[in-house]
């Protein structure tokens, strides 16, 4: 055996590199708008099952702080997650695929994605 291998293998300790960290947020934001879809579904039944539905609706996404947080948290995951996607895909087709790009992928995709998000909290609220 190797004697040089690791015998305790903390995450916490390890430094990921920026193109690993957006990889695994990539992954985060999908599982958080799986379960957004919860939420989201909701808010469709309520808005088109009837004029006081959508009302009802309408007036939690002007007036309640929890849905506003909620509908921002989606759209900030959406942002993250849609810009990550097309990092991938371009990684797929062999765009970038150096260490140096993809470096500057992930500090583009960090940079478009914060703009993104800040947008969709003006929108938002």
């Amino acid at each position: 055996m190797n004697s040089k291998r690791p015998v305790n293998l903390d995450l916490s300790t390890i430094q990921f590199p920026l193109p690993a960290l957006t990889s695994i947020v990539h992954r985060i934001t999908g599982v958080i708008l799986f379960i957004g879809l919860i939420f989201g579904f909701w808010a469709l039944d309520a808005s088109l099952s009837s004029p006081e539905g959508f009302a009802s609706v309408k007036d939690a996404l002007a007036t309640n702080f929890l849905a506003k947080l909620i509908a921002w948290g989606l759209l900030s995951a959406l942002a993250f997650h849609f810009v990550a996607g097309i990092k991938h895909l371009l990684m797929d087709i062999d765009i970038g695929v150096t260490l140096e790009g993809g470096i500057k992928k992930a500090q583009i995709t960090v940079v478009v994605s914060a703009v993104l998000i800040i947008l969709a909290g003006v929108w938002v609220w």
